[in-house]
């Protein structure tokens, strides 16, 4: 075999790379300021919250409503496995308990079904304004970037409408308010809700072709305007609305928090009475055309070109075409019938002005979110709506079922597992112990950033079973120089190489004994993470997360920094004190002749 060249070894590089890695990890916990791990509920305490189950009998829920609730609530508080929350049955209540104290939004969530329906608005009127909201707004000034231009609608018998976009206005609460409030002056906040495809054609159309009865191209991105009913009166147009419902709308009173209608089980295929989220607003809904189970997917994020945060939706392919149809029937009515309310657990929290057919399967919902209340609403709709309506039971502050001392008892235990293995290595090895040491210490250093940065970002909590996951990998990082150093041992007494040659030889062959030993360690911990939950699963993760850790090192840290010692006269000589001295390369010697190494 060919000497190996400095081409095929760079180690001073490979050992910068590793540096930027750690730098990268130190700098997030500087900048989130988190210089800490997050406990689990057995080491810190947390919440725990009953929720009873609301049935239109009272009677119990059957078995598998009450499994699919707890599943759901489960991916909802625990979706990725890390955060050491638990969810269980308890008779026919469940029970939850998630870390931390003061959890009291978290918990909120899990009580609401999240049950998302669109419906067409058949009719709206503007109910009197809340006391904090105010009764006029400035009026706007056109611009560019903030106000686009009016659509008009043409080419429709009978009918001539246009839908303008004033320049958002802010009002005293931050919450949208209804043309009919702000009259003669319209002003919508730049908070309202909004519904829109996520990719927007272009908005102007030239005069000839509206001429000809060409609709304008349509926009996705309706009025800006959560709801713009004008003030109702007694001609309003009740075709096509069930008599019951209509009575039902004509007696609600929206100015009332409690008349809102928070957590309704409303049923889709029936029309539907019901309130704007501030009251502001009470509308006539049709029959819901999409629901929640026709998203596919759901996400938060800041789109392009926007500083606001929103939930961006796919629909699955037949949620897509219902959503063509319904936005497509919506632009073909009169107002207020060409607007689609978005609702959420019976109440609306926005019902735009549709411009034109949102084909494409996406749309995104926009407003008063941040990133807390985008991604609360996108795990929602991601996770799904539970069968179920849940009122909250006793909410009690729990203390941690294991507490300091078993913290400190498995620290305790995992350091002295890490000073026997030192020992060990500098015993044996000698002076190739210091890699192994120093291995260790940089795992150390990668596992704590890691875990710090996931725990203020994936809200990674550390429990006893992640510890024990994290102690183990003491061992998966020590059997993996082990094996590069007996490799090296080995080309050395049998090929009668250098140092140098048998480090860049001894690689080839130990990088793939490494590979396949951890592949097999990371493809268990996988497994055993989809499989199992609660403790079982965080012992999965940490067992998964050290195994690529300790891949890192060994690639970019323990063979590197072989390298470079291979090429200082301690080592490429044997001496007594390098682990590689003539005696010791001679000892299992088939032949009986001492090999001595040879300076490169």
């Amino acid at each position: 075999m060919a000497r190996p060249t400095s081409r095929h070894s760079r180690p001073g590089r490979t050992l910068l790379v590793l540096l930027a890695l750690i730098l990268a990890l130190g700098g997030t916990m500087f900048l989130q300021k988190a210089f800490t791990p997050k406990l689990g509920l057995d080491l810190a305490g947390g919440t725990t919250m009953t929720l009873l189950p609301v049935t239109l009998n009272n009677a119990p829920p059957p078995e598998e409503v009450l499994d699919r609730a707890v599943s759901i609530i489960r991916d909802r508080v625990n979706g990725t496995g890390i955060s050491d929350a638990e969810v269980a049955k308890s008779g026919s209540n469940i029970v939850i308990s998630i870390p931390g104290v003061g959890q009291s939004e978290a918990l909120k969530l899990v009580s609401t079904t999240a049950e998302m329906r669109f419906r067409q608005v058949l009719a709206a009127e503007a109910t009197q304004a809340p006391q904090d909201l105010a009764t006029s707004a400035p009026t706007p000034t056109p611009s560019a970037s903030a106000s686009p231009t009016a659509t008009p609608k043409s080419g429709k018998s009978g009918k001539s409408s246009q839908v303008s976009t004033p320049e958002p206005s802010t009002s005293p609460t931050g919450k949208a308010l209804s043309s009919a409030l702000t009259a003669p002056t319209p002003s919508a906040s730049a908070e309202a809700p909004s519904v829109s495809a996520s990719a927007e054609p272009s908005a102007a159309q030239s005069p000839q072709k509206q001429q000809k009865g060409q609709k304008a191209t349509p926009k996705a991105t309706p009025t800006g305007q959560p709801s713009t009913p004008p003030a109702q009166d007694p001609g309003i147009n009740t075709q096509g609305i069930d008599p019951a419902v209509l009575a039902q709308f004509n007696k609600l009173d929206c100015a009332k928090k409690e008349n809102r209608g928070q957590g309704v089980q409303d049923d889709p295929s029936k029309q539907y009475a019901a309130c704007e989220s501030d009251g502001s607003v009470k509308y006539v809904l049709d029959v819901a055309k999409v629901v929640g189970t026709d998203i596919d997917s759901a996400s938060a994020g800041i789109p392009q070109g926007s500083v606001n945060w929103a939930v961006e939706l796919n629909f699955k392919s037949k949620g897509a075409g219902e959503w063509a149809k319904l936005t497509t029937a919506a632009y073909n009515a009169q107002p207020p019938r060409n607007q689609v309310a978005v609702v959420l657990d019976g109440v609306v929290i926005t019902a735009p002005n549709i411009e034109g057919p949102i084909p494409g399967g996406r749309a995104q919902i926009t407003g008063n979110f941040d990133q807390v209340s985008a991604t609360q609403l996108a795990d929602q709709l991601k996770y799904g709506a539970l069968p179920l309506k849940f009122n909250r039971g006793s909410i009690v502050t729990v203390s941690s079922t294991l507490g300091q001392d078993q913290l400190e008892g498995g620290l305790i235990a995992g350091l002295i597992g890490l000073v026997l293995v030192v020992v060990y290595a500098m015993l044996y090895y000698r002076g190739l112990g210091i890699v192994a040491v120093l291995s260790l210490f940089v795992a150390t250093i990668i596992t704590y950033t890691s875990v710090v940065v996931l725990g203020h970002n994936a809200n990674f909590r550390l429990s006893l079973p992640h510890i024990i996951g994290l102690v183990v990998s003491i061992g998966i990082t020590a059997d993996s120089f082990i094996v590069y150093f007996e490799r090296i041992r080995d080309e050395m007494k049998e090929g009668h190489r250098s140092l140098r040659a048998a480090v860049e030889v001894a690689w080839v062959r130990a990088r793939r004994t490494i590979l396949i030993a951890d592949a097999v360690m990371f493809i268990a911990a996988v497994v055993l993470y989809f499989l199992a939950v609660g403790g079982v699963a965080g012992f999965a993760f940490a067992m998964g997360l050290t195994t690529l850790i300790d891949i890192v090192v060994v690639f970019l840290f323990t063979k590197p920094f072989i390298a470079l010692l291979a090429r200082m006269k301690f080592f490429a000589k044997g001496h007594p004190l390098s682990g590689l001295d003539a005696e010791r390369m001679s000892e299992a010697h088939t032949s009986g002749r001492t090999t001595k190494p040879q300076e490169a």
